[in-house]
């Protein structure tokens, strides 16, 4: 692996256990306590046939830059402290989005509608061997073929300590409505998306609209928002399956109160934090972060005029739906949404 430059101003800190629940592992209970970490460590602990989860994020020296980064990690801290009372029990599937590079010792957790592409296409440039030299050379759906990068779900536990141990793990998050309204509008309202159609459009319109035409059910293409805001509120819908990761929580796609990632990026400073994670890993100065071209991304302004048909009653569910990823993240309450 290529040598990476610690940041400076490292502190140690103390965290909670948690349990990964494997597969064929029996016990649901665990009782781990406080336990004392090296600085800037994640770990995995074994005990028997359990396996405990160490997590703790580093502190960045006060540079205006790591010190806005310090500011998002603590807060954070402070939402998942408050908040989140009982430890969680992961899946191995719950690792899924954890994309590794050993080269650079690196591990990002991607969120769809969030750059995840073009993410996918640096973290292919920077495990590639010198395959490839252009993120921007990667067609968008070879970035997400499965096979061309590999997630820490696919590790054994003593590689998985090893990554959490001594990799910078990030995330990058956006506003959540923002986030779900670019979701609905690529999934539903684009005409080439005919598996999201067929897969989630016919059944929300069998469900959510009166007096559907048979070729709307047949061909689930014409999702109206409301109607794709009613599925998500359905309490059928989180029943019969987990949420699509398009528009999955950000916090049960990634658990921030659990792996504690080092950068949180944001949308809205995309290419400021996705330089800063570049330089912090030592990548290459030939590795650009693409720079976005898009005239057609969701605004704010857009959000707000999908949300203008949204009842009141219907806009507070939501937001319940998705509070923890406002709070965990610092976005503040739409000023669009009439719930106040």
């Amino acid at each position: 692996m290529k040598h990476r430059q610690q940041p400076a101003g490292l502190n140690s800190c103390r965290r909670q256990g948690y349990e990964i629940q494997l597969a064929g592992e029996g016990r649901s209970q665990p009782t781990p306590g406080p336990v004392r970490e090296r600085p800037g460590h994640n770990q995995l602990g074994q005990a028997g046939n359990h396996v405990f989860f160490y997590s703790l994020s580093p502190q960045f020296e006060q540079s205006s830059l790591q010190a806005v980064h310090q500011q998002r990690r603590e807060l954070l801290s402070n939402i998942c402290n408050r908040y989140t009372r009982k430890r969680r029990l992961l899946r191995p599937d719950d690792l899924r989005h954890l994309v590794v590079d050993d080269t650079h010792g690196l591990l990002y957790c991607y969120v769809p509608k969030v750059a995840c592409t073009n993410w996918k296409r640096v973290m292919m440039v920077l495990t590639g061997q010198g395959k490839y030299r252009d993120p921007l050379e990667i067609p968008a759906n070879e970035a997400h073929v499965s096979s061309n990068l590999r997630t820490l779900s696919e590790y054994s536990i003593p590689e998985i300590n090893h990554r959490l141990r001594s990799y910078l793990k990030f995330i990058f998050v956006r506003e959540p409505f923002e986030r779900l309204v670019s979701a609905y509008r690529n999934k539903f309202t684009r005409s080439y998306n005919t598996a999201f159609h067929k897969r989630y459009g016919t059944k929300i319109i069998r469900r959510h609209r009166q007096e559907p035409s048979d070729k709307a059910l047949e061909r689930g293409d014409d999702v109206r928002f409301e109607e794709f805001v009613y599925y998500l509120l359905d309490p059928r819908t989180q029943r019969e399956e987990p949420f699509n990761e398009h528009w999955e929580r950000v916090h049960s796609l990634c658990h921030p109160c659990i792996v504690h990632y080092d950068v949180v990026g944001k949308y809205e400073t995309l290419a400021e934090d996705a330089n800063y994670i570049l330089q912090l890993v030592g990548a290459d100065t030939s590795v650009k972060f693409p720079s976005s071209s898009k005239t057609t991304r969701t605004t704010d302004d857009m959000t707000a005029q999908f949300f203008q048909d949204i009842s009141p009653f219907y806009q507070r569910r939501l937001f319940n739906l998705y509070k923890m990823d406002y709070l965990l993240f610092n976005y503040s309450i739409p000023s669009y949404l009439r719930i106040r």
